[in-house]
């Protein structure tokens, strides 16, 4: 075929066929040698390590791959990238000269799957699915950038699979599940600080990297020449084709419908997490685009307003949430909210730092009894007003530590050593509830839907895009759950 491509009916023969164990290279012999650059961490042994391929080495991805390298629990065995050889990726390509390359993850399991134990998936949201999936129906255990993926049927789809597949490791990249907010939000709820919650705001206010663009576009972007370095088809994997052009990639995909989830999808996960596994939350019966500021057919508005219903829950209330993104579009705040602190862990957005603003990322949490306040990925809760946190402070239980990092997290689940806090289970309703929020966005239309059945019931659209076809020569993928 061309480009040698292994045809499609080749390669999935092969990936289902026992792999005979093949003799190591040089440069894998290398690998285990520790001839590759050291970690900031000691390295455990070889056999203490998990054989492991980048999937994604520029950007989020390469910063994904030095955070599970420095753990020292990692041998690198394979890096995968669809634009190997450009500027971003050659840091680390440079760090490991040694360790195979590739433009084609099929390609790269049909080689060395045998060698492989596990993969990070650090590419973008459209791109997540394919690879998750075929890594699962493989055997090899999965940690993938947030969100899970782009639309409801491959999350579906994919916690499905993990189902299947329970000795997997399949992890979230969810930083803050992992980190202080976490363990005091458990804390809190299990102690009954935290009950009986009615609605939450949840806001990120930050610039975006679409908020100079024209929302009166009448079209996708002109073709431009592809790079060299780059493979464009595989990049759009099972996306739809559209021709190259330079505001599609390099993180620029965050912004189209097409291809990413806009700032719900980016840092929906960040500051909901918590909230949504301990209030036991699910799936809403309604979304609701409240405001919706330069909306357009293509891209993510410039500012957003979207009320989630969901209904009561065991034994706890319906609870509203809330979630505003754009500039200027700041949720008011209950008296005594105090300052708006920036959280110096919080991290920056992609488009350069956080700027001090009129409200940082986070949230405010009411209950009927207490209000609390929070941030973004690790920041804790505070209660307000102060004189109520004061009130407050003699029943507060005792917060454990967290006992290691969300990528140590990861590498240990894979040795049987600790359970993933972010597993498919946990992080896929909180990926659908932002899949629904996005539909709601693109349709620009209050959804309702069936938690049980699990379809838009007033839609048919939004209901079609729940699950669309994947592009041609793409539908093996979604066969295998």
């Amino acid at each position: 075929m061309k480009n040698n491509e292994l045809s499609r009916r080749k390669f999935f023969k092969q990936a289902l066929a026992a792999s005979a164990v093949a003799a190591m290279p040089t440069i894998w012999t290398n690998a285990m040698s520790g001839k590759m650059p050291q970690p900031t961490n000691k390295l455990a042994s070889p056999s203490e390590r998990v054989n492991i391929a980048f999937i994604g080495i520029g950007f989020r991805g390469g910063e994904i791959a030095n955070e599970l390298y420095n753990t020292g629990l990692v041998n690198v065995v394979a890096l995968c990238d669809v634009d190997m050889g450009a500027p971003h990726t050659q840091k680390m390509i440079s760090k490991f000269p040694d360790v195979p390359r590739f433009q084609d993850f099929r390609q790269m399991f049909d080689k060395m799957g045998n060698q492989i134990e596990a993969v990070s998936v650090g590419v973008p949201d459209h791109a997540h699915f394919p690879i998750a999936m075929l890594a699962i129906h493989l055997g090899k255990h999965v940690y993938v950038e947030k969100p899970m993926a782009r639309t409801f049927n491959e999350i579906e789809l994919l916690m499905k699979a993990e189902k299947k597949n329970p000795k997997l490791a399949l992890q979230m990249g969810n930083q803050g599940h992992s980190e202080a907010n976490y363990f005091q939000f458990k804390a809190w709820a299990d102690a009954g600080i935290i009950k009986d919650v009615t609605a939450i705001t949840a806001h990120m206010n930050a610039a975006r990297r679409w908020h100079n663009w024209d929302v009166n576009m009448k079209n996708f972007l002109p073709a431009e020449p592809i790079p060299s370095t780059m493979d464009w088809d595989k990049w759009l994997g099972a996306a739809n084709y559209h021709d190259y052009n330079h505001d599609y990639v390099n993180g620029q995909w965050r912004c189209w419908y097409e291809y990413g989830m806009g700032a719900l999808g980016d840092w929906g996960a960040h500051i909901l997490d918590a909230a949504h596994e301990f209030l036991d939350m699910g799936l809403p019966y309604e979304v609701n685009p409240v405001k919706l500021e330069g909306h357009n057919p293509y891209f993510f508005p410039m500012s957003s307003t979207i009320l989630f219903r969901f209904p009561e829950r065991k034994n706890m209330p319906a609870v509203d949430v809330t979630w505003y993104d754009g500039v200027n579009n700041i949720p008011s705040v209950p008296e005594g909210y105090g300052v708006s602190e920036l959280d110096p862990n919080i991290p920056p957005t992609g488009t350069g730092k956080i700027q001090p603003a009129k409200l940082n990322p986070g949230k405010i949490i009411y209950s009927k009894e207490l209000i609390f306040k929070g941030g973004s990925h690790g920041s804790t809760l505070s209660i307000i007003p102060e004189e109520k946190a004061k009130a407050m402070a003699s029943k507060l239980p005792e917060v454990p530590k967290s006992p290691s990092n969300h990528f140590k997290n990861f590498l240990l689940a894979c040795k049987g050593e600790e359970k993933c806090r972010s597993p498919f289970r946990v992080a896929g309703p909180l990926s659908q509830v932002f899949s629904l929020g996005v539909l709601a966005q693109r349709m620009n239309e209050q959804l309702l839907f069936d938690r049980e059945k699990k379809v838009i019931t007033n839609n048919k659209i939004a209901n079609e895009l729940l699950s669309p076809a994947p592009r041609k020569g793409w539908e093996e993928f979604y066969k295998m759950a």
